[in-house]
């Protein structure tokens, strides 16, 4: 009976052993395909090819290897569950990928707020082949389920499971030895997620995203007061003296923050079909008293729109992995409401979405936003709706009614929608044709481009008529891009030029950045500078020095602004060097840097890094509730409540 028992035990074994076999190869060949067709990794040379190809094999034997550790049919339950997990997560990436042109991480899978928000986008990322990332798993239950494999009742020793994850491990440990060799410091400088997944795979990007995450939620726990010196004695090293020419040139006067939605910087002065796609835009480049930086850059990541509003009220970078505003909501901040409000401004944010939409309803309170005017404050007519909220026009009309019950100063900042991916507009709205690429989000974002800019020009028009023109300094950026590098060769057409790592850069990274003062000098201004410079630039043309505060920006303004600008991934770009995946161009050229120039480069990228880290270490440990600049006072967030705010004109007309 021993015998027969035990050769019954081998043939289920057997049996399992062939389905698991048939199941690492389906994965790996899918996994492998995916990686090469989907994403756009910059895979160079036959050992970045090699451990492209074999990346995927170590992740599948270890993760599908411990299905062996059930038993009977719950092995093949368990397998078919880790193979449907895995399938899921590689088609969410793809999906993620499409349009952020990046990863998905952790923090990301908890910002689940956005998701009914953001359903309009996932519809459109879809294609007609994306069935195809299952058939491989519906072709395994067909399998399951005919008389080719049967899932008896049956132990199997843990010594299967230990030699298939074994030699998994084997196989992951070469890959990591051979990526090591061709990119060291992989892992330990691994701001760039697209280095980690075509070195290791999707597989082991997720599972060093998980350690990354959770090191990184540990630290706030970590932290004292003893770790905020280094970052002080960074910043203060760091500070830019304010120049005397624009310091306090804004002082006393209301401050407008416009966020220019997905707006990159070629559209300024771009034709199409013989017109001005954003004429009034194009306009504001020459007012006197407009100063327009052509150099200037977004540097969001993950957190994309909510990136941009953290970076310019606090002047520190946004997270590697996720966003500050879903991840980090409850830290302590010293932003530039609340440094203004303690100077007697009054604040407020417009913006025709929900208040939860990336916990915004939350963070504001910690930045120490006065009043909070979201969807509820608004007449949200269907048929001036966007995908995101109401449509810009209609956003902006609504919205003053309100910005006059607000007391001056005021510190006021208009987010606006229609401008946003997946850029789809009634047609009877628009007023310029579509571009002719073929690909049709290219084609569809010159028309709502368009229709932003008349929506701005209607509201400068009231701006003037009311006599805050006069009296306010109005602040524009473009937040990010809205065009990624999925549609490159369609933006080819556009640009009229090959799309280039360097031109991906170097130029689709660009944002307009607009400062308008009454009463002072405008013109375009040259300086290379990003989002992380635009608080001290504001807080120094109101008068308030900055130098107490932890900034990472300088004053676009000052003669001694670090004109190095950062990206999120570690890359940077200044007037000399610009940093790409770890290549280096001359910014002028565009061509690979001379090798004479390699070492002052490499040390951009070093200071281009502990700037990061530093930065990273503040947000993380939420170090600010250590440090105590002279005349502020922490902001004590029970004190904000935005449920009333969209009752303030009923307010008003009872008075």
């Amino acid at each position: 009976m021993r015998r027969i028992h035990e050769q019954l035990e081998e043939r289920i074994r057997s049996q399992f052993g062939v389905f698991f076999l048939i199941a690492v190869v389906m994965l790996w060949m899918k996994t492998y395909l995916v990686q090469v067709t989907q994403f756009d990794l910059g895979v160079q040379g036959i050992l970045q090819q090699f451990l492209l190809l074999m990346n995927p094999l170590g992740s599948a034997l270890i993760i599908l290897g411990m299905a062996w550790l059930f038993r009977g049919r719950r092995r093949y339950a368990a397998l078919m569950a880790l193979y449907f997990f895995l399938s899921f997560l590689l088609f969410a990436n793809v999906m993620y990928y499409r349009f952020f042109n990046d990863f998905i991480t952790l923090p990301t899978l908890f910002q689940t707020q956005n998701f009914g928000d953001v359903s309009g986008s996932i519809t459109a990322l879809l294609n007609p082949y994306d069935f195809m990332f299952f058939i491989d798993f519906a072709v395994l239950m067909i399998l399951l389920f005919s008389k080719h494999i049967k899932s008896a009742e049956g132990t199997v020793k843990r010594r299967a499971a230990l030699t298939f994850m074994g030699i998994g491990l084997v196989i992951s440990g070469l890959n990591l030895a051979l990526a090591e060799s061709d990119r060291p410091q992989l892992l330990t400088r691994g701001f760039d997620r697209n280095y980690i997944v075509k070195y290791l795979g999707m597989y082991n990007y997720a599972v060093y995203d998980a350690v990354q995450s959770t090191k990184a939620s540990a630290q706030r726990v970590l932290a004292d007061s003893n770790d905020i010196t280094e970052v002080v004695n960074f910043t203060n090293s760091n500070h830019a003296e304010p120049n005397p020419k624009y310091f306090g040139k804004a002082e006393g006067m209301n401050v407008i923050l416009i966020h220019l939605e997905s707006i990159q910087e070629f559209l300024i002065d771009y034709e199409l079909h013989g017109e001005e796609v954003t004429p009034f835009l194009n306009s504001l480049t020459k007012d006197k008293n407009m100063m327009y930086f052509d150099n200037f850059f977004h540097q969001t990541a993950q957190g994309k729109t909510s990136d941009a509003e953290f970076i310019l009220s606090n002047s520190l970078y946004g997270l590697p992995q996720g966003s500050a505003f879903t991840m980090k909501g409850m830290n302590t901040y010293q932003a530039a409401p609340a440094i203004l409000g303690q100077e007697g401004y009054t604040s407020a944010v417009f913006h025709p979405n929900t208040g939860s939409f990336w916990n915004r309803n939350e963070i504001y309170k910690s930045f120490g936003y006065n009043h909070f005017f979201d969807a509820s404050s608004y007449e949200m007519d269907p048929e001036q709706l966007a995908d995101y909220g109401l449509m810009d026009k209609p956003f902006f009309e609504q919205s003053i009614p309100y910005l006059e019950t607000l007391p001056q100063p005021f510190y006021a900042k208009f987010i606006s929608v229609t401008h946003h991916y997946p850029f789809s507009m009634d047609q009877d709205k628009t007023t310029i044709e579509p571009h002719i690429t073929g690909d049709q989000s290219v084609d569809d974002y010159f028309q709502t481009a368009r229709y932003a800019d008349e929506a701005l020009e209607q509201f400068f028009a009231y701006l003037k008529e009311s006599g805050l023109y006069d009296n306010s300094m109005i602040i524009m950026y473009g937040d990010h891009y809205g065009i990624s590098q999925n549609h490159d060769a369609a933006m080819e057409e556009v640009l009229e030029k090959e799309v280039t790592p360097f031109v991906s850069k170097s130029e689709l990274q660009r944002v307009p950045f607009f400062i308008r003062v009454p009463g002072m000098e405008g013109g375009i201004n040259h300086s290379y500078g990003g989002q992380i410079d635009i608080l001290p630039t504001i807080l120094h043309l109101l008068g308030k020095e900055t130098k107490d505060y932890i900034h990472f920006g300088t004053d676009l303004l000052s003669k001694e602004h670090d004109e190095i600008v950062p990206f999120r991934n570690g890359d940077f770009v200044s007037p000399t060097v610009t940093a790409v995946d770890g290549d280096y161009y001359d910014t002028e050229t565009g061509l690979p840097l001379d090798e004479s120039k390699i070492e002052e480069a490499n040390k951009y990228h070093e200071v281009v890094e502990y700037k990061l880290q530093l930065s990273d270490r503040v947000v993380n440990g939420d170090l600010l509730r250590f440090h105590s600049p002279d005349a502020f006072e922490p902001v004590d967030r029970s004190e904000y409540d935005y449920s009333l705010d969209a009752s303030r004109l009923d307010d008003e007309e009872v008075e």
